[in-house]
């Protein structure tokens, strides 16, 4: 079979994934021939005069097939970036959405955080950003699936990271005495009646991580009061909750004693994030 530029090849796999529904569809093609070569994706650039032969092209074929499937680019590569460092990602856990950046850049503005825990930690990318940020505080992970939490462990191994213990827990780690200074959490927030009409790549999530319930609340409110138990005197509450959702948050914090609750805004606008402080009296 007669090679064909780099270029060539590339225009092509992007005319198929955009055929297919594909968003940004030349950059899934560039992300995915970058990866075949071994390169990185702006290299790219300086080799579109590049011939590739078929042993080459083969690869690249099948990986564009799947994506036209509407299989995560992440789950194809392997990886997904969050906060500027490079995670395993697959079908274990939830793929970490940008917008869960701001939530590290939010608890990082605290200035005790001698102490973290974060619930349903599913890939680790939210402890272990922590860690690697503030490195002399005591961080614990928890989740209910023995599958994140292999992926979370291996995480943290390519990342260098021992200061993050991690539990299999429905919600909050054993021992009752155990008190934190920051918990944040990502939890389940689809309503359950949602979640068959998300997006094709959404759908490779498990399931576990997306449905919370039927007002997508159910995890939220039980995690309320328990983590009120398990913050020290002035310690933070940080959530990450669904688009409209806030208003029921904010007034379940307030039931539960929580003050200064404030929701906050991700980059597009959307209250996507609510946070909460333990009242000392």
């Amino acid at each position: 079979m007669e090679a064909m530029s780099l270029l060539e090849v590339l225009q092509g796999a992007a005319a198929f994934l955009g055929k297919q529904g594909i968003e940004s569809p030349r950059l899934n093609a560039e992300h995915l021939l970058a990866h075949v070569l071994g390169i990185k994706r702006l290299e790219l650039y300086l080799q579109f005069d590049r011939h590739l032969g078929e042993i080459e092209r083969a690869p690249l074929r099948d990986f564009v097939r799947k994506r036209g499937t509407g299989i995560p680019l992440q789950h194809l590569l392997g990886t997904v970036e969050f906060c500027g460092r490079v995670f395993k990602s697959d079908g274990r856990a939830l793929i970490p959405r940008p917008e869960t950046e701001q939530l590290v850049e939010r608890a990082l503005t605290y200035s005790s955080l001698d102490s973290i825990l974060d619930v349903a930690t599913g890939s680790g990318v939210i402890p272990i950003s922590l860690a690697l940020e503030r490195r002399g505080a005591t961080i614990t992970a928890t989740d209910i699936s023995p599958e994140a939490l292999t992926l979370a462990r291996e995480n943290a191994i390519l990342l260098g990271v021992t200061s993050v213990d991690f539990f299999q827990a429905d919600l909050l780690p054993p021992g009752e005495a155990i008190q934190f200074d920051l918990i944040t959490a990502n939890l389940p927030y689809i309503p359950s009646g949602e979640i068959a009409s998300l997006s094709r790549e959404v759908q490779h999530d498990p399931l576990l991580a997306l449905d919370g319930g039927r007002e997508g609340l159910d995890l939220i409110e039980r995690l309320i009061p328990l983590a009120a138990k398990h913050l020290s005197p002035g310690g933070h509450l940080l959530l990450e909750i669904g688009k409209g959702q806030h208003q029921p948050v904010m007034e379940s914090l307030e039931q539960h004693n929580y003050r200064d609750i404030i929701a906050l805004p991700d980059y597009q606008g959307v209250l996507r994030f609510v946070e909460a402080t333990h009242s000392i009296s």
